[in-house]
């Protein structure tokens, strides 16, 4: 630990950062706030970036998804920095997987805009359909191998190994 010098009731380290009429305590903590105090417009910059480069993965549902860009909105709000639900329904539209493309082109398609609840809820269906769509294909996958013994003899073994030209001739 390092032996910090105070001079005039002011730390050393703070010498010349701190205005010279400081004169109590309370003051010199004041001040000290202000130095070290968050910047609204890095905040906001942070937030906003985050929020811009936001993609679901898929790793959790996506109403979940969906509520932390909302928070990021609400957070952005308290700063003074409107976002609009509409843009943050396109925002999140935009940040979804190619696998959602057909669920933002319904949307885009429609004359009526969506709350984000309804976005929340249809989001919610879409990924549904996905992934029944994706246990139905693995279960048609998994039926289509070749159904068998397992091993093969030598005989067959060689006849697969033929060319379709060769198995007619034998």
């Amino acid at each position: 630990m390092s032996l910090m010098i105070i001079k005039h009731g002011i730390p050393e380290v703070f010498r010349g950062t701190i205005s010279e009429d400081i004169t109590s305590a309370k003051e010199f903590l004041v001040e000290i706030k202000k130095r070290f105090a968050k910047s609204d417009k890095v905040e906001a910059s942070t937030l906003l970036r985050n929020l811009i480069s936001m993609r679901y993965q898929g790793k959790r549902n996506i109403k979940e998804y969906i509520m932390s860009m909302s928070n990021i909105v609400f957070k952005l709000k308290a700063l003074k920095l409107e976002i609009s639900e509409d843009l943050l329904i396109h925002l999140v539209l935009i940040s979804l997987p190619a696998s959602f493309n057909q669920f933002e082109v319904s949307y885009n398609c429609q004359k009526d805009k969506w709350s984000l609840n309804e976005l929340i809820s249809h989001s919610v269906q879409e990924e549904e359909r996905l992934k029944q769509g994706k246990r139905e294909s693995a279960h048609f996958a998994s039926t289509s191998k070749a159904k068998g013994k397992g091993k093969r003899s030598d005989d067959s073994k060689k006849e697969a190994a033929k060319g379709p030209e060769q198995k007619k001739q034998t």
